[in-house]
């Protein structure tokens, strides 16, 4: 239907529509513009594009798994990202030269003893890792008016292999190594680099280091690669040496498989041994019960009741017997004891008796001389005796004998 053909109020109503609908569209389409603007701003913020970026590069052995626009990490944070990768020359060290940019003001972390580590996933991608530095002069840094610095590092290198061919020709270090003599001309060039920082470093802006990779001007900072070995060329050595050790682990299971069977056997053989002596053990478990028992301990066991009654009938006939063998040797003792009491009151009245004689002997000169020698040696006689130690006790002079023998006499 013709527009004209409308009612005014029909008119006037589809107007509206149609300036409602124009601006939800003028409304969408700057949404859409705005949305598509911030998308722009956010993937140049992520990638630096309006921050200042500096050129460095590294040697790798291989390319495989890295690829222009791979992001390089530092400390767990995206850095930069790789800008070329191009093959070196047949006579160089490594196969392939790697160059990425570092953003600002992530280069201040990578000094000389910064290393590349070369990380590898369990495909074959890899990426590229910047290791922070610890020691040395930083590759970059902004001096007093402002200006970035960066570190011109092929002067650096070839002042180095100056100073390592210089320490080498001296004949004082003749007897050092390759690495003591990189390390005397490291430890030089860093006192070096220290005292004349301006020979070594050059603007960063001038030198090109912010722009375009360029090798023919080596406008990038150098930092040597830790590269190892991706996960597929390790799973390929394990498996090369899985492979060549398969035979003998085949063989291992043989003898292993033999050793099981053998040990099996053996058991089979134990659980006939342990059925057969099973009673055994029975007996044993019974006999350590009664030990255990004290109405059937061992020396019951062993001594029957029968046994028991003669044995204590005889201790207590062998007890009477040396009660009455104690009462005998003490009469005994008694009777002896009255006997050399008896024997020294005889010798005591004869040593008195020929004492006196011999003193009236020796007052009375005109006595026979004979009887008077013969009593005066009879008197020595008796002296000596009571000098012998066999006969001294019965010459000593006894104490009353205890109650009991004076008893036992007047009995």
């Amino acid at each position: 239907m013709p527009l004209q053909d409308l009612t005014p109020e029909l008119r006037t109503r589809l107007r509206r529509a149609e300036r409602n609908v124009g601006w939800f569209v003028t409304l969408a389409a700057i949404v859409l513009i705005a949305g598509f603007a911030y998308y722009v701003y956010a993937t140049a913020k992520q990638r630096g594009w309006f921050v200042t970026k500096l050129n460095y590069s590294t040697s790798v052995d291989s390319a495989a798994g890295l690829a222009v626009g791979d992001p390089v990490t530092l400390m767990g944070f995206n850095v930069g990202e790789i800008t070329k990768i191009k093959p070196n020359d047949p006579v160089k060290e490594h196969g392939v030269s790697v160059f990425f940019n570092i953003r600002d003001p992530y280069w201040g972390y990578i000094w000389y003893d910064s290393r590349i580590r070369v990380n590898s996933d369990l495909l074959t991608h890899r990426s590229l890792e910047v290791v922070k530095g610890q020691s040395g002069p930083p590759s970059a840094y902004t001096n007093l008016d402002g200006s970035l610095m960066v570190e011109n590092s092929y002067l650096v290198y070839q002042q180095l292999t100056t100073l390592q061919a210089n320490l080498k020709s001296q004949p004082e270090n003749a007897g050092l190594t390759k690495n003591e003599i990189t390390a005397l001309a490291t430890n030089q060039l860093m006192e070096a680099i220290k005292s004349h920082r301006g020979n070594y470093y050059t603007n960063a802006v001038h030198a090109g280091f912010t722009s375009a990779i360029d090798t023919g001007k080596k406008n990038y900072y150098y930092i040597p690669a830790i590269e190892e070995q991706t996960l597929s060329d390790r799973l390929a050595e394990v498996a090369a040496r899985v492979q060549t050790a398969l035979p003998g682990i085949l063989s291992l299971t043989n003898k292993i498989n033999a050793v099981l069977t053998n040990a099996n056997f053996a058991v089979s053989q134990l659980n006939g041994t342990l059925a057969a002596t099973r009673p055994t053990l029975t007996n044993l478990a019974a006999i350590t019960d009664n030990l255990r028992d004290p109405h059937g301990s061992l020396g019951n066991w062993i001594l029957t009741s029968n046994l028991t009654d003669q044995i204590d009938q005889t201790m207590s006939s062998a007890r009477q017997t040396l009660n009455a063998a104690h009462e005998t040797l003490d009469i005994t003792d008694t009777n002896l004891v009255r006997l050399t009491t008896d024997l020294d009151a005889s010798l005591q009245h004869l040593s008195d008796l020929t004492s006196n004689l011999a003193n009236e002997v020796r007052g009375n000169t005109n006595l026979v001389s004979d009887l008077a020698t013969t009593i005066v040696h009879t008197d020595d006689l008796v002296q000596g005796l009571k000098k012998e130690w066999f006969l001294r006790g019965p010459f000593k002079k006894k104490n009353a004998p205890p109650a009991k023998n004076a008893n036992l006499q007047e009995k």
